[in-house]
């Protein structure tokens, strides 16, 4: 479903959807292991097309690809980066017309953005920082989420009860392969909310609030790794309340240089043991856009390309 009339060398197309006459040329990039696209991401295809864009499917290290020829280069599910930040942050700032833009990609692909946004009065989820070489102890109660600070699709992400001895070991194991790894770590409280309310992730496109689904618990005990690029999700519709959208938009305020510069965005909330939303993580490199779960959402992620060129 990938306009073919130009392919850029490295980069994937197939056969032509009817289309308007080609205007501009845009990329889709990927990473390896989804050479066509996340079939979310093929959803936008006819929707670009009858604007008129040629669109290929571009994985992000493929030496091939010749960036500078593209109108525009949309970061999409380049999943594998977290294993090689510095070379994904490093080709990011070398692709000219990139959507989002490069520093804003080096910026959100490490967690570290959170503390920003709690010091500017965004609600964020409590988070104790674990350098390599920091000595950690787990609290004697309460149950622990664990992750390092650049990561992709739960990944090397575990929930922990301190109050069982099993998990308390396997806490500690967690936390020092990262640290042997030399990743900063993150400890969050796990919370209770998520089991029953779900996670509420509110999407942006071209500056304006498109969508939202509710994401089901993930989490189930300690980390045992995942198979493939991500752990599966229940995900369905949402419609977010006054105040998730309120926080959204507080949060996306304090990104550097301005939201105005985003094509897309996501912000991701739970309640807290209050019951306000907190957030836990906003999403401004490669999230999926769950386009499927809300109509015309493939329309206007086409538009807001066609308006960013």
């Amino acid at each position: 479903m990938i306009d073919a009339s130009s392919p850029r060398s490295g980069a994937r197309a197939a056969a032509p959807v009817t289309a308007a006459p080609v205007t501009a040329q845009v990329a889709l990039v990927t990473c390896a292991e989804l050479p066509d696209l996340d079939p979310d991401d093929r959803l936008v295809l006819e929707p670009l097309a009858a604007l008129g864009l040629s669109v290929d499917a571009a994985i992000w290290d493929d030496a091939g690809v010749d960036w500078a020829s593209y109108d525009l280069v949309v970061l999409r599910s380049t999943w594998d980066y977290a294993g090689r930040r510095d070379e994904f942050v490093s080709w990011a700032s070398r692709v000219p017309r990139l959507a989002n833009p490069a520093d804003v990609v080096a910026w959100n692909t490490d967690k570290r953005y959170l503390a920003e946004l709690a010091a500017a009065g965004v609600p964020v989820v409590p988070t104790q920082w674990v350098g390599p070489a920091d000595v950690w102890t787990l609290p004697a109660e309460g149950e622990w989420v664990i992750k390092p600070a650049v990561s992709a699709g739960s990944k090397d992400t575990g929930r922990y009860d301190a109050t069982i001895a099993s998990h308390r070991e396997l806490a500690l194991s967690h936390v020092a392969r990262l640290q042997a790894a030399s990743r900063l770590v993150m400890m969050q409280p796990y919370l209770r909310a998520v089991d029953s309310y779900g996670e509420t992730a509110l999407l942006f496109v071209g500056g304006e609030y498109s969508h939202a689904i509710r994401k089901g618990p993930m989490l189930q005990g300690p980390d045992v790794g995942v198979a493939g690029l991500y752990k599966q999700e229940e995900i369905t519709s949402r419609v977010p309340s006054a105040t998730e959208l309120a926080i959204a938009e507080k949060a996306l305020a304090t990104v550097p240089g301005g939201s105005h510069r985003l094509l897309y965005a996501r912000v991701d909330l739970i309640p807290g043991v209050d019951g306000e939303p907190l957030l836990v993580e906003m999403e401004l490199a490669e999230p999926s856009l769950f386009m499927a779960t809300a109509e015309s959402a493939a329309r206007r992620f086409a538009r807001a390309i066609l308006a960013t060129i």
